[in-house]
Order: C-alpha cells, then sequence, then structure tokens
C-alpha cells in the first residue's frame, strides 16, 4: 500500500488473467493517471475476452512484440490448421507442436476439439505432454468467467473445450519417454514454443529426421532460439548437444499468437481515451519497438514518444 497510488487491474486478453495495470496517482498536488499496457492481447480470440478499454490516461507505457509486422489472417488458421494436421496424419506422420504452456497449448487443444468434432480430423491419440502445461489447463478449467461468450456457452451446453477422448495430459516422465516409441500417427503437444527448455527438445531430438512428420510452430521464437534455427531452415540443429538432420516438413502459423500486432496494437491505443503526454514503447525487439514509436508519432502527434534504451530513466 502506497499513500497517493490506487492500482487497478484490466483485462489484457493476452492469456488468462493477463492484466493491464493503471495507476492512479496523487503527488504535491498533482494527480495523473500511468498505464502500463502488459502484454496485449489481439482481440476476437477463440478462448479470451478482448483488451478492456481504459479511459482518462495522461502516461503510456505499452509493449511492442509485433509493433512492426502484421499477422496473417486468424479467420483461416483453423483451417490451416486442419489441412497441415490431416495431410501428416494421412501420410502415417506425428505431428509435433512446440507450444507455450500458458495459452497457446489451450487454444491448439480447443482447435483440434473443434475440427475433431466438426470431423475434419481423425480420432488420432492427442498428447499434452508437459506438467505445466497440465497444470496451466487445470488453471483454465477452473475460471470459465475468463472465457469469452462462445467458450463459456460450448462449456455450459456441450462439454469440456480442453478435454476429450482421444485426448491424454502427461505429468509422469516415464509415460513421456513411451511417447519414443508410437507407431502409429498421432499428435504431441510440447513445452517450450521455442525449443529452448522442456520435453519439446526429446520428441524432436527423436522425430525431426523423419520426413512424414511435421513440427508445427504456433507462437514466437526469438532469435538464435532452437526454434528460431529450424524455422529459418537450418540443418542440421544441435539438440542436447548432437546433430540432428531435419527431413521433417516445418510449418509456422503466426495467426496463433497471443500478440497483438501492428494493427491490432493500433486499435489497442485508439481504444484508449484521455490526453496522451507521453508514451514510452517497450517489450519488443529494437526494429519492432521503433517501428512503432513511428506509428504512434503519427496517431499522436501531440504525445512524446520513445523507445527507452537499456538503463534509461524517464521522467514524467
Amino acid at each position: 500500500m502506497l499513500d497517493g497510488v490506487t492500482v487497478t487491474f484490466r483485462d489484457a486478453g493476452h492469456i488468462l488473467g493477463s492484466a493491464q495495470v493503471v495507476l492512479d496517482i496523487r503527488e504535491n498536488g498533482r494527480k495523473f493517471r500511468y498505464l502500463f499496457s502488459g502484454d496485449v492481447g489481439r482481440g476476437k480470440d477463440d478462448i479470451l475476452r478482448d483488451p478492456q478499454p481504459v479511459d482518462n490516461v495522461d502516461y503510456l507505457q505499452v509493449e511492442s512484440t509485433y509493433g512492426g509486422r502484421d499477422h496473417s489472417l486468424k479467420d483461416f488458421a483453423n483451417e490451416q490448421v486442419g489441412k497441415l494436421v490431416r495431410a501428416t496424419l494421412d501420410r502415417k506422420g506425428l505431428v509435433i507442436i512446440p507450444s507455450f504452456s500458458v495459452g497457446r497449448t489451450q487454444q491448439i487443444v480447443y482447435t483440434l476439439h473443434q475440427l475433431t468434432l466438426a470431423n475434419q480430423l481423425p480420432r488420432v491419440p492427442i498428447f499434452v505432454d508437459s506438467p505445466l502445461s497440465v497444470n496451466a489447463t487445470e488453471v483454465f478449467r477452473l475460471h470459465p468467467e475468463c472465457f469469452n461468450e462462445s467458450v463459456y456457452k460450448f462449456l455450459r451446453e456441450k462439454e469440456n473445450p480442453f478435454g476429450m477422448e482421444n485426448l491424454t495430459y502427461i505429468r509422469e516422465l516415464a509415460h513421456s519417454m513411451k511417447l519414443n516409441d508410437l507407431k502409429d500417427p498421432a499428435i504431441i503437444i510440447s513445452a517450450s514454443g521455442m525449443c529452448e527448455a522442456g520435453r519439446i527438445r526429446h520428441h524432436l531430438a527423436n522425430h525431426i529426421s523423419e520426413p512424414a512428420n511435421l513440427v508445427l510452430f504456433i507462437g514466437y521464437c526469438a532469435e538464435h532460439t532452437l526454434g528460431a534455427q529450424i524455422l529459418a531452415r537450418q540443418n542440421p540443429v544441435n539438440i542436447f548437444g548432437e546433430p540432428h538432420q531435419v527431413r521433417a516438413q516445418i510449418a509456422s502459423l503466426d495467426s496463433f499468437s497471443g500478440h497483438a500486432d501492428r494493427n491490432e496494437l493500433r486499435r489497442y491505443v485508439e481504444g484508449i481515451s484521455g490526453d496522451i503526454k507521453k508514451i514510452n514503447v517497450i517489450h519488443g525487439e529494437e526494429s519492432q519497438a521503433l517501428a512503432f514509436v513511428q506509428t504512434l508519432k503519427t496517431m499522436k502527434p501531440k504525445a512524446d514518444v520513445i523507445a527507452p534504451q537499456y538503463g534509461q530513466i524517464v521522467s514524467i
């Protein structure tokens, strides 16, 4: 508790529980509102509600993960997943999906569930192999009040959106190791999304050299990570210090990203009311942050818009 400061959280629509931080500050007879965006969701999410607009903002600190680029259209994401996964299963291959434990895992499970119900995918075994993903999914199940109306209605009227008969959640390492012996078509979803840690590295080491298989990325991979190397078609790639030939099909769908892109960030800022005096653009690679600075200078010509450098102190 700090005298003169009131904190309010608003839904950010990025992952379950993500929030914008609204600081109402009273200091030396001066009152102002400072908004920290946190990670901004894209809106029209398959599962979550849209980011909530905030009123009467004087100072804004906003993320810029995708401040200089646009995602592919979400409208076709499920169709693309269906085509890629079905083609792999038809050739008797395995589908390996590196996925972040919170948000992306639940979204791809929900998508596979919808495609299966629509008879666009066969009922092959689906494994979510990550203790953290299993725990995170349980949190999702316990908080349906955070879902958007369509998912809440599905849960209320039909069934668990994150569970089906052919879906298995794996915590135990021994059960995870048994997946190495899979002979029939299946789908394995495992963390981490950038392939830098977790059980996904074991699945890649075991299956990335098989041409019938598919490695499907559905999230962001930072520069120099194993995921980025695979997406850049580096061959071979080192996993656990050993070179592995990349013969599997590699695909990436950025439409599943939980971060707002350039136009969605624009829409987010447009929804904020108030005479914004200063905007700090943060949380993005330099090129993305600087690109969004230029966008915001056009949108808010009266505001002082900067991308602070490391260690820089900004006065307000």
